[in-house]
């Protein structure tokens, strides 16, 4: 187990090395390819700058209204039906917009139920088994100028819905 953790400190070093190694032996300009790459990178950031802004401000908005608040209480009782706590109501709306602001639901639920309890235990599955559908969608449409979506909306939160029945039924095998 010491050697793992010992490997895991230098694994980044070592696929730097390799990445550069690799160019020099092809005789490539490496220090070139990667001044043009960060130049990409930041014409990336520039396109998709105006997106995440509107996305943070929309979630801020909605949490700050009450919003998410209302639509959390208006599910928590038919979650409950289906076996799915009420208090991760909160959690899995907001994890479809933001996963921050979702990190900081997950710190809530762990500081008033605890880490290793049923809430705690689901929370963190969950967190693992879902995605921030909107920011993911609205960012990476957005750079790779995708306009035609289909069914990605019904496919991302189809999977949301499956992560979270998975986070539900092995937090409740791990609590038993």
């Amino acid at each position: 187990m010491q050697f793992l953790i010992y490997l895991s400190n230098f694994m980044i070093p070592i696929v730097i090395f390799y990445i550069v190694a690799s160019g020099l032996i092809a005789k490539k300009p490496v220090y070139d390819d990667f001044v043009r790459g960060a130049k990409d990178g930041m014409k990336t950031v520039a396109s998709i700058l105006p997106t995440l802004i509107g996305l943070m401000v929309g979630v801020g908005v909605l949490r700050a209204s009450g919003f998410l608040d209302f639509i959390a209480d208006a599910l928590s009782r038919p979650a409950e039906l289906v076996g799915f706590p009420a208090p991760l109501v909160p959690l899995a709306v907001v994890r479809m917009f933001s996963s921050s602001a979702a990190t900081g639901l997950v710190l809530d639920l762990f500081s008033q139920y605890g880490t290793d309890s049923l809430i705690g235990t689901i929370a963190s599955l969950s967190m693992s088994c879902t995605e921030t559908i909107f920011y993911t969608m609205s960012v990476y449409f957005m750079a790779a100028k995708v306009t035609k979506t289909r069914y990605t909306l019904a496919g991302a939160l189809t999977a949301t819905l499956a992560g979270l029945a998975a986070s539900t039924v092995l937090g409740h095998m791990m609590a038993s």
